[in-house]
């Protein structure tokens, strides 16, 4: 019973969210600070971790195909499918619910530790839409991350397998190019819009909620971690049954 309870005031959080705006003046500084903080600030890390993933996924299908029989275009082929279908999409939202939500769950947290948030309750602010509001928004921007982990997912697969001499410049080019389908890149941006507001709300829930000094910041920012990583699972699933099975 006390997981509906968590989910109902989450939905509650969210309609709040959406209702009392702060003048959009300040808003707009609050935006532009977000969009700083979680998404500029984590160029880096998404494209690192792109990188070596893309190049590990090109060597792993090399070394699992020597049979003779297969078609030297398999590498790139295989490589763009895992980056563009999964990859981009999925692994780079957990590896954000670590990076992104736990400083979002700790920001606010904080602010709810030192009482910041019922100073902006009682000055009238609608603190749901002043701390979350600015977030989502930001956060809408996170396609142009998965843009960047697939191209340099593919881009790490392409070095790794051609240098490596698993494969040639023109087979993997060949590979990515073969069969091509501009649904999966659809699919690929819906997933990541969900996962973007996933990724704004849910560490916030737990921030905005939590209970308890200095110390239970960390466990908010903890437990946080995990929820989102869980349901965005859960919705991967749920949006790969809805667009790509029949």
């Amino acid at each position: 019973m006390k997981l509906f309870f968590h989910i109902g005031r989450y939905f509650l959080m969210i309609k709040y969210t959406f209702t009392k705006f702060t003048k959009w003046n300040v808003l707009k500084k609050l935006i532009v600070q977000e969009i700083d903080d979680l998404i500029i600030g984590s160029i880096w890390i998404v494209a690192f971790m792109s990188f070596l993933v893309g190049g590990v996924v090109a060597i792993q299908t090399a070394l699992n195909i020597e049979s003779p029989f297969l078609p030297g275009n398999l590498i790139g082929f295989a490589t763009r499918q895992s980056v563009i279908l999964e990859f981009a999409p999925t692994l780079i939202s957990i590896i954000m619910a670590g990076k992104v939500g736990s400083f979002i769950t700790s920001s606010i947290g904080t602010m709810r530790v030192t009482e910041q948030i019922d100073a902006l309750e009682v000055m009238g602010v609608n603190s749901f839409n002043y701390l979350i509001f600015p977030k989502i928004i930001s956060l809408m921007l996170y396609p142009f991350l998965i843009t960047l982990a697939m191209f340099l997912g593919i881009l790490g697969g392409y070095v790794a397998s051609v240098y490596a001499g698993f494969s040639t410049s023109f087979d993997f080019i060949q590979g990515i190019q073969l069969d091509f389908k501009v649904f999966h890149i659809i699919y690929a941006y819906i997933k990541t819009t969900l996962f973007a507001f996933i990724l704004a709300t849910i560490p916030s829930y737990h921030g905005f909620f939590m209970k308890g000094g200095a110390l239970e910041v960390g466990k908010a920012s903890n437990i946080s971690f995990v929820w989102t990583s869980i349901v965005i699972i859960i919705i991967n699933f749920v949006v790969t049954q809805l667009l790509l099975t029949q």
